[in-house]
Order: C-alpha cells, then structure tokens, then sequence
C-alpha cells in the first residue's frame, strides 16, 4: 500500500480521491489550506498546506514523513473573455494551478529520486489539450502544466518515478459555482455566453469517478503519461486527436453529440 498525500483534500475530488484510497487501504496524507476542514477525511495525517506558499508547502512536506504518492489537485477557476477577464486572475489562476503544483512537486521529488521511486499525478482537464470560450483563463494553466508534466516524466521517468495526467471533462463539483464569473455586456460576445450556458450540464461525471480513476492510476504499474477520465473526455478527446480543427466551437459540439 501506498502513502499518498492530496492536495486541496477539503472538498471535491480531493475528498473524494481521500476516501476511495483510504478504503483501498493506502495511506492518506490529507491537506487543505484550513486543516479544519479536514476533520472528516479519512487520513493518517491532516496537514496545513497552501500550495501558493512556499513556507506552507516546505512545512507540510517536513511533517508529512515520507510520500509515495503525490496527488496534485488543488484548483481554481475562472470564467470570462479574454478582453474582460483581469490580468490579476489569469496571474492568480496560474500561480495556483500551475506554479503551485509545481511547488508541491519540487518539494517531494528530492527524496523520490533518493528512494529511486514515486508516483505524481496531476489533476488536469481536457481544457489542457483543446480550448473553449470563456474558460481561457482556466485553459492557459492546464495547457501549462500538461507541458510541465510531459517535460517532467522525461526527465524523471528514466529514474524510477512516474508521471500521469488525468484529464476530466465537467465534473460534478462546487467548483464552477464558486467560480469567478467576469461577464460583461457586450453584445458582441452575448452568443459564447450563451453556448456555454447550453453546455450538457447532465455529461458532468462525479468526484468519485475521478477518484476511482485516480486510485486506478496509482495501482497500475507504469501507468500511461495522459488519460482522459469518463466517457465525455475520451469522446472529446479522440475527436480532437482524429480531426484537430480551429473552430472555437468544435469541442462543444463534440460535447452536445456524445449526448446524442
């Protein structure tokens, strides 16, 4: 059994990925910005961690003992143009979901490559491989740590540590409805608003399903670098792979077609 620390385990997929692996019998290092929040997660050890914070990060990682597994899944999004989306929320976006999984990353890879073994997983989306309207700000830091992930497994892969993407389509969580929302009135952009409101919001998969896939990649040896998660990405994503276009709105009618 693995020791597996997660990253933003409070809510969400981190919550649920706690729990799936707990009751597979691995170990679970819990973390959480407000370890309050933890209180109900299922772990050997519930720690403080800002993953924005490097003195946060380097405390948690001190205390966490030694870490097979990293679960880098702390996120955010945001929605809006990209002429009216603040460029202090695509610094934010991309200081959290990228640079912070890359923190975390650099913290635990020291004694991995020590130890000649380790696993890293990182949560993306298919909003790292395609991009659609109004989530660019969400896209850009997905995009980058897709390419921080391909360059990563190359470098370390050769020493005894891999590497995985898991690539979800929507998801069933609180995180859109917490999201940031910057809608504007220009009626040049009304129609995206409206496409992205006619997304099939019944497609969205659990928490638990990623959970299970994210517990599936930590027990499948030598797991491959990308796998898209539920039947919307893999769809979205082979469509993408087979007949690559530059319509902005070629991934929303793959979407509205698997539901077909």
């Amino acid at each position: 059994m693995a020791r597996v620390l997660i990253t933003g385990s409070s809510q969400g997929i981190g919550r649920s990925t706690a729990i799936e692996l707990a009751a597979r019998g691995h170990d679970v290092i819990a973390t959480a910005r407000r370890p309050e929040t933890l209180a109900e997660v299922p772990a050997v050890e519930r720690l403080a961690m800002d993953v924005t914070d490097q003195m946060s990060v380097d405390a948690a990682i001190a205390r966490a003992g030694q870490i097979d597994v990293l679960v880098s899944n702390a996120g955010a999004t945001v929605r809006g143009t990209i002429e009216h989306t603040p460029l202090r929320e695509f610094e934010r976006l991309y200081e959290l979901n990228t640079i912070g999984a890359l923190r975390v990353t650099q913290a635990v890879l020291p004694a991995m490559r020590e130890r000649g073994s380790g696993q890293i997983i990182f949560v993306s989306s298919i909003l790292g491989r395609l991009a659609i309207p109004l989530i660019g700000s969400y896209a850009q830091s997905k995009w980058a740590l897709e390419a921080i992930a391909e360059t990563l497994s190359l470098e370390v892969g050769p020493l005894g540590i891999d590497v995985s993407t898991l690539e979800p389509a929507m998801v069933a969580t609180s995180g859109p409805a917490a999201a940031s929302n910057h809608k504007d009135e220009t009626a040049d952009y009304a129609r995206l608003w409206e496409q992205l409101g006619q997304m099939p919001s019944g497609l969205a998969i659990t928490a638990d399903e990623v959970a299970r896939a994210i517990a599936d990649t930590i027990e499948t040896e030598h797991p491959p670098l990308r796998s898209p998660v539920g039947g919307l990405a893999e769809s979205v994503l082979d469509a993408l792979d087979r007949a690559p276009s530059d319509s902005p709105f070629d991934a929303l009618a793959a979407m509205r077609s698997a539901n077909r």
